[in-house]
């Protein structure tokens, strides 16, 4: 079982099932960055998990279509409609108007999901995605605003990544409903079955943390029989993808592989983790995670390649004491 979102998180699973094609994964998703353009519901990381799954991903861009064309978009912009900076491509246009239609006939994000998933994966595939939770949540960071009556603004996440590339410093990062939430079904079932519990090395702010929070989902974690084994996407002190470094400051968190595995902590002392990885170059963090009780190890980690990924995750695996 597999905690994930974004692109990292799609090239982490593409290596789990390198190095386990015959095992049963359930990859539970993050849905915060989930947004309603032009009255058509979005789904960013369950796409591009389904995509990069399912070899329908720009091998470019490592999201959205492939062979994708832009002409919708262009229309949009013909007509004056926004937003246009959300790129919104022929193909994948085609996915929101389908899980919109199926949403607003009344069938939930979980059953939907599945439907678009037997087209991707197949029938008989041994991968299965689940969205976090069914309700809506969405991910919004604060920002100064001069212009604003109270000096702030407070904007979509996707706005802030997309739009702004992350560039006002984030004040607050806020998960609107959060509270309201519970989990998808599937979810704490499939955290309780697990053989091993993998937390990709996808964003923590904004990719992992929204699947933490929503109620019952860390708790169900933390009770799980099953070791859990964190991946790191720091190296040094620069993410290995994204922008991680502009939000983990706003959560009180070191933009360092060692900073992470502190936020998540060790399962004995009330957090997550049973083993961490970090990069080989990051030695100096695992030694010291490693006095501090949480057990890590230091080994390459660039997902340049599925046999690459499924190499650290043997190290992993073994670290934890439990192959998959």
């Amino acid at each position: 079982m597999i905690l994930a979102g974004g692109v990292g998180g799609s090239r982490f699973v593409r290596g789990v099932r390198h190095a386990h094609p015959e095992a049963t994964i359930d990859v539970i998703v993050n849905t915060a960055d989930d947004i309603t353009l032009h009255g058509m519901r979005v789904c960013p990381d369950l796409d591009t998990m389904m995509y990069a799954l399912g070899d329908g991903i720009d091998p470019d861009r490592k999201w959205g279509r492939n062979d994708e064309g832009w002409r919708i978009m262009d229309e949009l912009r013909t007509y004056g409609v926004e937003p246009t900076w959300f790129a919104l491509g022929d193909r994948d246009v085609a996915t929101h108007i389908i899980r919109t239609e199926l949403m607003n006939a009344g069938y939930r994000l979980a059953d939907v999901t599945a439907a678009l998933c037997h087209r991707w994966l197949g029938p008989e595939s041994k991968i299965r995605i689940l969205p976090m939770t069914e309700d809506r949540v969405e991910s919004h960071v604060v920002v100064d605003d001069p212009e604003a009556p109270s000096g702030r603004r407070t904007m979509h996440f996707q706005e802030y990544w997309v739009r702004h590339r992350a560039e006002p410093d984030a004040l607050e990062h806020l998960l609107i409903g959060i509270k309201e939430t519970s989990p998808a079904p599937g979810v704490t079932e499939s955290i309780a079955a697990a053989d091993l519990i993998l937390i990709a090395p996808s964003n923590p702010v904004v990719s992992i943390g929204p699947v933490l929070a929503v109620p019952g989902i860390r708790a169900a974690i933390r009770a799980a029989k099953a070791p859990v084994l964190g991946v790191s996407g720091i190296i040094g002190d620069a993410p290995v993808l994204g922008m991680a470094h502009r939000l983990l400051p706003v959560i009180g968190v070191e933009v360092s592989a060692a900073g992470v595995g502190r936020h998540y902590g060790h399962r004995d002392s009330g957090g997550l983790l049973d083993g961490w990885l970090v990069h080989d170059t990051d030695a100096g963090a695992a030694e010291a995670l490693t006095a501090e009780g949480l057990p890590t190890v230091a080994t390459p980690l660039m997902m340049d390649d599925p046999a690459a990924t499924a190499r650290f995750l043997a190290v992993g695996e073994e670290l934890v004491g439990r192959r998959a």
